[in-house]
């Protein structure tokens, strides 16, 4: 009797087995022709079906050992079918790219996911920063044309957003926080930016009011998500200012997928053509590489590499500035000696684990290590003449400068290095609770930073050493002999070791019900971070930050399609290495976290307008910030303070108009208002550095109409101008004074010789794609300036802001490839 029980259950067990096994997994990504995954796709079978989440995933279950058509649909886009016969248990994963109905020939789709516009995220494809021409093409490059980012430097990918710098700004690759190197000082010396569009398939930003699950800066986030390949594919990019090539591909069984990115680039077309005469090798290189591995369904492997080597040598030789006005016309005359070679060397890595625990819960766990090699070695002397002009039209010496009114010259020397190493251990987490989702995340961050500053300047005029003004010494010749010490004007010498351990976390709860007929999207939650700044010769210092922060979102039941968000908080930044270092080069510990509050108020409208599809999108907002840390502005180096001695406040007004100004292009038009000042020791409101009163920006795309493989790509902007700075040592307070308003406009022209509907037989077999084009940069030859060099005329001690131009017109010539 007992055996018979035996078998009996055992009979039972293998049955259930051999009914449950008649089954096999479908799973993947919905992706649609850009490769952006789509959210909200359908995916069915007769009887059965699944709906892509946020990130179009899905995983259907499917009768095993039969055929089965697989439909996967989506509004506007063409249905993708797929007849499949899977063995009992089989997975088998398939990502399919959805077209759209209609033939589009821009290159760019406005992210209309709902969850984005209600986290206030502005969203564009990626192709449009590889289509669009500027001297430094990119995200970044989009990102200017929007409203609130400004960036008056085309020879940086750096940034700031309403009111902030460029270290307040939050960059991810796949939910993995990235750097960029410590001792740039110009954008000529900058290279390439970490993020490679060749490899990116989605890019989300925000301008503030972002969400608690974000990081702990100040003005904006900026997240790029690469892309997985579902088969091999390649591309090519080649230009006079250099190369990029991007190969990727998946395993047979679909388990492992990579991309790999290279790119190398020269500045010397854009440098070479300013008013400075240089010998000049800028060289800058790096390698990516973003690859998954599916270990199982539910669990998967993603590894993000990076190397990049920046080479910068640079020799100048003249330079001549013609400024003042046509009446009176100033030169300055500069003769050259020495060299700089600077090199930054960059390596990054980072794992990241998905682990999917059931339908409702998701946990994630990322670590990474990224260390930086610099060095900045300069010895300059420049001998300059500051005089007057002969403007007399027909003369023979037209231009040329007659009579010096100021003679001297200037030495500068450093020799600085600096070793940085951060390492990241994260983990991050999601779930649901009915209709309710919960995300959280800790993480422990050491930053092991050892820099040496090296530097000085001495300025001589006439022949003679000029002294700091914080100098105090007495000169009694011929009465008394002067036996002081010659110092230079100025001196910074340091060495230092510091070690920062952090710790963060964030908790959060979003929720979308309804309010009446209305939809209402609420969220909350906050941000915690601990940090502890210690080193040779530094006294441990420990401080703690809370950052609350929430948005809710509302979308009316009206026959207009809009949606009216507000969203704000505390926002804090925890001060990275270069905040916590003086002008001295002292590190200072007990700096404070800069605080802002955040309040905005935003609106997106969609209507149609001339038969096709428009959004304006709208934002205002103000912030307050307490415990500033003050800082200047020279090019793209910033330099604190280390105190936090200030406070400020940002208020302004975004708008921006998206839409088919030509039908089957996307092209918008920014607006911008900001005024943000800063209070420093009390002494009174004055403009902060970031101070971009105005922006205008437009990003346009056409074509021929008969011609529709003929293309233009248009980027415009035009911004007020900056605050320009005050000579060291002196005080802002009396150095107010704006430069002049930044105005540019690059122009690219293409012509596509083959697509996928107009493929061609023997040597060009293998392109899916070949473009060919030119590109002119700064069309109308504006003399923007950067920044000013300021020179005392000995005669009448009047002091002369010298302006440092950047860039005049530059033809190029661009070749692009897809295989």
């Amino acid at each position: 009797m007992k055996t018979l029980k035996i078998i009996l259950l055992l009979f039972v067990c293998l049955t259930t087995y051999m009914v449950s096994a008649q089954t096999a997994t479908l799973k993947g990504i919905v992706f649609d022709q850009d490769g952006n995954p789509v959210p909200g796709a359908t995916v069915a079978y007769p009887g059965k079906g699944a709906i892509t989440n946020d990130y179009g995933v899905y995983v259907l279950e499917i009768p095993a050992n039969q055929e089965i058509e697989v439909t996967y649909s989506y509004l506007s886009l063409k249905n993708v079918k797929l007849k499949i016969t899977l063995e009992p248990n089989e997975d088998y994963e398939f990502n399919p790219k959805m077209q759209t109905d209609v033939e589009v020939i821009g290159e760019l789709v406005l992210d209309v996911n709902k969850r984005k516009r209600v986290e206030g995220i502005q969203s564009f494809s990626p192709e449009i920063a590889r289509k669009l021409v500027g001297a430094n093409a990119g995200v970044e490059n989009v990102l200017m044309s929007l409203p609130g980012v400004s960036g008056n430097n085309e020879l940086s990918t750096q940034y700031a957003v309403r009111g902030g710098n460029y270290d307040e700004n939050l960059v991810y690759v796949n939910e993995i926080e990235v750097y960029r190197p410590f001792l740039i000082r110009s954008g000529q010396q900058e290279g390439l930016s970490f993020v490679n569009s060749d490899l990116t398939s989605s890019v989300d930003f925000s301008a503030g009011g972002f969400q608690a699950k974000f990081g702990d800066k100040l003005s904006s986030v900026l997240d790029i998500t690469y892309r997985r390949p579902t088969g091999f594919e390649a591309s090519a990019d080649l230009s006079f200012l250099g190369a990029n090539v991007a190969v990727g591909g998946k395993s047979k069984s679909g388990r492992l997928s990579g991309i790999v990115g290279l790119r190398y680039r020269d500045n010397s077309l854009f440098v070479n053509a300013k008013e400075t005469e240089t010998n000049f090798r800028p060289r800058f290189a790096d390698a990516q590489t973003y690859l998954t591995y599916k270990v199982s369904n539910k669990f998967e492997l993603g590894v993000l590499g990076n190397v990049s080597v920046n080479d910068y040598q640079y020799e100048p030789l003249t330079r001549q500035t013609n400024f003042g006005t046509l009446a009176d016309p100033r030169a300055l005359l500069v003769f050259y000696e020495g060299q700089e070679e600077d090199r930054y060397n960059t390596y990054f890595g980072a794992l990241k684990g998905t682990y999917v625990v059931s339908d409702k819960y998701t946990a994630k766990f990322i670590a990474s290590i990224y260390q930086t090699t610099e060095q900045e070695y300069f010895d300059i002397l420049a001998q300059y003449r500051l005089g007057e002009v002969n403007n007399n039209i027909g003369d023979e010496n037209l231009g040329e400068v007659e009579f010096s009114e100021g003679i001297g010259s200037q030495l500068t020397h450093a020799r600085n290095d600096l070793d940085a190493l951060i390492m990241n251990f994260q983990h991050k987490g999601n779930f649901e609770v009915d209709d309710n989702n919960f995300e959280y995340g800790v993480k422990y961050t050491r930053e092991d930073i050892r820099d040496r500053v090296q530097e000085y300047e001495i300025i001589d005029s006439a022949g003679f050493s000029i002294r700091p003004p914080l100098v105090d010494f007495a000169n009694n010749q011929p009465y008394q002999a002067y036996d002081s010490p010659i110092v230079p004007f100025t001196s910074i010498r340091a060495e230092n070791d510091v070690q920062i351990n952090r710790v963060s976390g964030y908790a959060q709860w979003s929720k979308r019900t309804n309010l009446g007929e209305n939809e209402l999207w609420l969220n909350a939650g906050v941000r915690a971070q601990n940090w502890t700044v210690s080193g040779d010769g530094i006294e441990s210092t420990t401080q703690t930050v809370v950052s609350p922060r929430a948005q809710v979102s509302l979308k009316p039941n009206w026959d207009m399609d809009m949606l009216f968000r507000l969203s704000g908080g505390f926002y804090h930044q925890p001060p990275f290495y270069r905040e916590l270092r003086d002008s001295t080069g002292t590190v200072r510990p007990e700096v404070k976290a800069q605080q802002s509050i955040h309040i905005v108020l935003g609106n997106d409208y969609s209507f149609d307008l001339w038969g096709r599809p428009f959004t304006l999108n709208s934002e205002i907002y103000y912030k307050n910030l307490t415990d500033v840390n003050p800082y200047t502005l020279e090019n793209v180096r910033i330099r604190y303070r280390a105190r936090n001695n200030a406070v400020a406040y940002a208020y302004g007004l975004d708008m921006r108009l998206a839409g088919e100004f030509v039908p089957g292009t996307e092209s918008w038009v920014s607006f911008g208002y900001l005024k943000t000042e800063e209070n420093i020791d009390d002494r009174g409101y004055i403009f902060r550095p970031t101070d971009q009163r105005l922006k205008f920006a437009v990003l346009f795309q056409d074509y021929v109409k008969i011609i529709p493989d003929l293309k233009m790509y248009l980027n415009m902007v035009y911004n007020t101008g900056l605050p320009g700075g005050s000579p060291s040592y002196a005080d802002p307070y009396n150095f107010q004074t704006r430069l002049p308003d930044y105005k540019r406009a690059d122009l690219g022209v293409s012509y596509v010789l083959i697509h996928e509907e107009k493929r061609k037989d023997g040597l060009f077999k293998s392109f899916r794609e070949l473009t060919i084009g030119a590109e002119i940069f700064n069309i109308f030859d504006v003399q923007n300036s950067i920044t000013n060099t300021f020179v005392r005329d000995v005669y009448t001690k009047v002091q002369y802001a010298i302006p440092n131009y950047l860039t005049p017109r530059v033809f190029n010539l661009r070749l692009t490839a897809k295989f």
